[in-house]
């Protein structure tokens, strides 16, 4: 990730604990878990857009769930913590903590981007 600092005054305290730290929101709690709006959820630090409303559904698992990003927006990196094995997601364009992708979503692409409310921003169309 980039300077974080840069990202202090930009967010909120839990935001930044969320983007910046890795942290996860508790499940339930975010505010597009259940949104269900047309139009983009973009990065809450660099405004990127990277997921649209189209491909959100409901996983039940807590958090905003989508089956696919919008392409090359969404970087993937190997998370070993929790003593799990997952895949990361983060912002391509500024290495924002995002969530996590799971092989457990529904067609057509049978992911699970599980992502933290605190991590995106809506802009409706």
């Amino acid at each position: 990730m980039d300077n974080n600092d840069d990202y202090k005054d930009k967010l909120t305290e839990d935001a930044y604990k969320v983007c910046r730290l890795a942290a996860t929101e508790q499940p339930f709690s975010g505010i597009y878990n259940d949104h269900w709006q047309q139009g983009t959820y973009h990065c809450a630090c660099c405004d990127k857009p990277l997921f649209s409303s189209a491909s959100k559904f409901d996983a039940g698992c807590g958090w905003p769930s989508f089956f696919s990003a919008i392409e090359n927006e969404v970087a993937y990196k190997s998370d070993d913590s929790l003593h799990m094995q997952r895949i990361e997601i983060q912002c391509e364009n500024c290495q924002s903590h995002l969530g996590h992708v799971f092989d457990d979503g529904p067609k057509p692409t049978g992911k699970r981007y599980c992502v933290n409310s605190l991590s995106l921003k809506f802009q409706s169309k």
